[in-house]
């Protein structure tokens, strides 16, 4: 099994966990001196203590909202989606955004982030004249449904 090393950078950091043996990503947790409150379309960046080392060149690190957190109070990811390079040996910091019209408190040790480590298939782009051919072709948006 592979392993994904986790430095702690602040005594008040928690090691990501997993909430069950099947989920996907590992929970990010905040450290805070005391409770910030995001005020309506505000957004803040918040530290987690921690910093991280990838099993190997070919992984990625992706963070991104918790799906509770978006659905029920409107918090999510200022970039939708954060991407952390094999080699970035940094504290992990996580940028939210309250999407909502009423303030949200985020507490010291809350729940903020979800991190995924994904293989990084190993790519060089290419200038091509043609590319192949496909059942859908050239079909954007909705083009694969009758919907």
């Amino acid at each position: 099994m592979d392993v994904l090393k986790i430095k702690i950078l602040d005594d008040r950091a928690a090691v990501p966990e997993k909430a069950t043996g099947s989920s996907a990503c590992f929970d990010l947790r905040v450290i805070l001196d005391e409770p910030y409150t995001l005020e309506p379309h505000e957004f803040h960046s918040f530290h987690t203590g921690i910093a991280i080392e990838m099993p190997d060149p070919e992984c990625v690190a992706m963070v991104y909202s918790r799906s509770g957190m978006g659905a029920k109070h409107g918090i999510s990811l200022t970039n939708s989606v954060g991407v952390i390079d094999y080699d970035y040996r940094g504290e992990l910091i996580v940028s939210l955004i309250n999407n909502s019209d009423v303030p949200f408190t985020v507490e010291h040790g809350d729940r903020i982030a979800q991190l995924m480590i994904i293989r990084n298939v190993p790519l060089k782009a290419e200038i091509c004249e043609e590319l192949s051919e496909t059942e859908r072709g050239a079909g954007g948006f909705g083009s694969t449904g009758k919907n």
